[in-house]
């Protein structure tokens, strides 16, 4: 029998409503006390190159009071390796990143980068920071992070979310199980998220080797209605029932 399955918060979309009037409410860093509070593993935070929601402070008060652990998300920039190496959060996930998209649209090209990324890896590591990296569900990616010296990867999920049928859906679902299940035997830890809800949440969850999932809009979103301690709690309490 597996591990409990861990839950990484995203805060990323508090600091969203932040930024739409550039005033200092909502908190991000309250949300991210909150989630800890009911139950979260992990912080997740995204400090994107054109500051869209996540700021520099952000990333330097949590460094300095978080409970659990920082899941630092970031492109493999020169600026993001500076910025990882004074905060030193416990995991720098490295994800693809561009101005115009509205959200992540898919995995880091790790086969294509290897030489650049297993330098930027080794820079991190070299920091005391564990590094992952955010992938599609592709063998070839899967062997390329792990040439490249990443210990832990997360698979992206979107495309999972993204389904509008139940035949796509499982399509996307087993090319997931089969990506986990390839990195577990290259001896990667294996994370998931992206475009997880309360909803869809449960296959994943159900997939052996998975070790943590990173889901913040879903939570974002039902804490308009719930709170943000339920909303957290109500997401924790499904991985575990699951």
């Amino acid at each position: 029998m597996q591990n409990e399955i861990l839950l990484g918060v995203n805060i990323d979309h508090v600091a969203t409503l932040r930024q739409a009037r550039g005033g200092r409410y909502p908190e991000p860093i309250q949300a991210a006390l909150v989630a800890e509070q009911a139950g979260a593993d992990a912080i997740t935070l995204h400090l994107r190159e054109d500051r869209r929601h996540i700021q520099d402070r952000d990333v330097s008060m949590l460094a300095d009071i978080l409970q659990t652990r920082m899941n630092l998300e970031m492109a493999a920039t020169a600026e993001m390796a500076a910025i990882a190496a004074r905060f030193r959060p416990h995991d720098c996930c490295l994800v693809p990143e561009k101005r115009e998209e509205l959200t992540t649209e898919g995995g880091l090209d790790v086969a294509g980068n290897i030489e650049y990324l297993k330098e930027y890896c080794g820079e991190l590591k070299d920091a005391g920071i564990r590094v992952s990296l955010f992938i599609d569900a592709d063998s070839k990616q899967l062997d390329a992070a792990r040439e490249v010296g990443a210990p832990v990867v997360e698979i992206h999920t979107g495309h999972y979310a993204d389904a509008h049928n139940d035949r796509s859906r499982s399509i996307e679902l087993e090319r997931i199980v089969k990506a986990v299940a390839h990195g577990r035997q290259l001896g990667l830890q294996v994370n998931a998220g992206h475009g997880l809800d309360y909803h869809n949440v449960k296959a994943i969850t159900a997939i052996d080797g998975i070790t943590e999932l990173n889901i913040g809009h879903a939570i974002v979103c039902r804490a308009v209605f719930t709170g943000f301690d339920q909303a957290v709690r109500e997401m924790k309490g499904l991985m575990v029932r699951y």
